[in-house]
């Protein structure tokens, strides 16, 4: 019997979408004040959605702890209070925008669950702004 399980986690960061080819002005334009120089920041909130068998020797898909220190470790302590654009080695080449943040945080938790499943991060900028990415 397959189901999902979900764990939440939130972290705070800074950033600016800027694309470093183009002008000061044409940023303006394209990503509006979130392209201001000094930056701004988001309480970014996470959902972790594994999907798949549950043990048979255990009732669970995966141990909802060992997944809260997973995100822990590769999410939280990673991105929190971190400023995207300068503290992430990931974002020296890439906007730093919500879908290319989903997809970092999708590829370190890939790595890091040790179990047969679907894994899907919905990562939330504001309430009413979010993405959703299953690798």
């Amino acid at each position: 019997m397959k189901i999902t399980i979900c764990r939440k986690s939130h972290f705070n960061s800074a950033h600016k979408l800027y694309n470093k080819t183009w002008s000061k002005e044409k940023n303006l334009k394209v990503f509006g004040k979130c392209s201001y120089e000094n930056f701004h920041g988001h309480n970014y909130e996470l959902i972790v959605k594994l999907y798949g068998e549950i043990n048979k020797d255990t009732g669970m898909l995966m141990d909802l702890s060992d997944l809260k220190k997973i995100i822990k470790n590769e999410v939280e302590e990673k991105l929190d209070h971190k400023n995207l654009n300068l503290d992430i080695d990931y974002f020296k080449d890439k906007i730093t925008s919500t879908e290319n943040l989903a997809i970092y945080i999708w590829n370190r938790l890939n790595d890091a669950i040790n179990i047969e499943c679907k894994l899907t991060v919905v990562l939330y900028e504001t309430p009413r702004n979010f993405v959703e990415f299953a690798g």
